[in-house]
C-alpha cells in the first residue's frame, strides 16, 4: 500500500509538471507560426524576439528562374534525405530529436512509471508508436513533391533571402494539413501492424491500479503519432536546409553549387 501511495504521488507530481511544459511548447509553435505569417504576408512589424538572420545575397549571374529551380532542388534533396532517414528502422526511435514520446500528460510521467516497475510496458508502447511512424512516413513524398513544384518565383526570392530554415517554414505552412490528412490513415494501418493500441492498453491496465487517473485518459493515438511524425520530418528537413546553405559539401548538385555558392 505504501508503494502504491508513493507511486501515485510521484505520478501526480510528474503530470502536474508535464501539462505546463506541453502548453509552453504549444505557445512556442504558435509564436513560430505568427513569425512565419508575418514573413509570408509582408508584415511591416519589425519587433521580434530574435534578431533576423542576415539576408542571403543572390550570386551574380543567377537568374530568377535558376534561383527558383535551385530552391526547389534544395527542398527536393533535403526532403529525400529526411524521409529516407526517418523511414529506416530506428529512424525515429533511435534519434532523440525526433523520437515519438507518449502523448500529453503521460510524457512527463514516463521516468516515474519506469522506476516503479512499468519499464517494459512503457518501452513496448514507445517502440510501437515509432515503428508505425517509420513505416508510414515515406507516404509523405507525393505531397512534398507537389508543394515543391508549386513554389512561385516570388516565393523563391523571399525564401532565399530569409533565414537558414525559411524554405522549411514556408514548406511546413503549406503542407502540414495535407500531410496530416494523407498520413493519418497510413499511421493507423501501421499502428495496427505494430500493436500500438494493444501496447497502450497493456500499459494503462498495468499502471491504472496504482494510478487511477490513467483510467480516464484516452488520447487520440493516431493524431499524436501523425503529428509527432510530421514534426520530426520538418526537424530533419530544417537541418538539411541549413547544411545546404552553410556547408559546401552538402551541395550535391551543380545547380545547388551555383545558387548557394561553391
Amino acid at each position: 500500500m505504501k508503494k502504491k501511495i508513493q507511486l501515485s504521488a510521484a505520478i501526480c507530481l510528474a503530470l502536474s509538471l508535464a501539462v505546463p511544459a506541453h502548453a509552453q511548447w504549444g505557445r512556442l509553435l504558435e509564436r513560430g507560426q505568427e513569425i512565419l505569417d508575418q514573413q509570408t504576408n509582408g508584415s511591416g512589424n519589425s519587433q521580434t524576439t530574435q534578431e533576423p538572420a542576415a539576408a542571403t545575397q543572390v550570386p551574380a549571374g543567377v537568374s530568377d528562374r535558376q534561383l527558383s529551380m535551385g530552391l526547389k532542388e534544395a527542398l527536393s534533396v533535403g526532403a529525400e534525405r529526411a524521409i529516407d532517414t526517418l523511414s529506416q528502422t530506428n529512424g525515429y526511435l533511435g534519434d532523440n530529436r525526433v523520437r515519438i514520446q507518449p502523448p500529453g500528460m503521460l510524457a512527463g510521467a514516463v521516468g516515474t512509471l519506469k522506476r516503479f516497475g512499468f519499464e517494459s510496458q512503457v518501452e513496448a508502447f514507445e517502440l510501437s508508436m515509432n515503428r508505425a511512424a517509420e513505416q508510414a512516413i515515406s507516404q509523405a513524398t507525393p505531397v512534398v513533391v507537389n508543394a515543391i513544384e508549386s513554389m512561385t518565383l516570388e516565393d523563391a526570392q523571399r525564401i532565399y533571402q530569409g533565414g537558414d530554415t525559411a524554405a522549411t517554414e514556408y514548406f511546413k505552412s503549406r503542407t502540414f494539413d495535407d500531410l496530416t490528412v494523407l498520413l493519418r490513415p497510413q499511421i493507423e494501418k501501421s499502428m495496427a501492424q505494430t500493436g500500438t493500441t494493444a501496447a497502450w492498453q497493456a500499459l494503462t491496465s498495468a499502471a491504472t491500479s496504482s494510478v487511477p487517473m490513467l483510467a480516464g485518459y484516452t488520447p487520440d493515438l493516431a493524431d499524436h503519432v501523425t503529428e509527432s511524425a510530421l514534426n520530426g520530418l520538418f526537424v530533419l528537413l530544417a537541418e538539411e536546409e541549413q547544411r545546404i546553405r552553410r556547408d559546401p559539401v552538402a551541395r550535391s548538385t551543380d545547380l545547388l553549387k551555383q545558387v548557394f555558392g561553391l
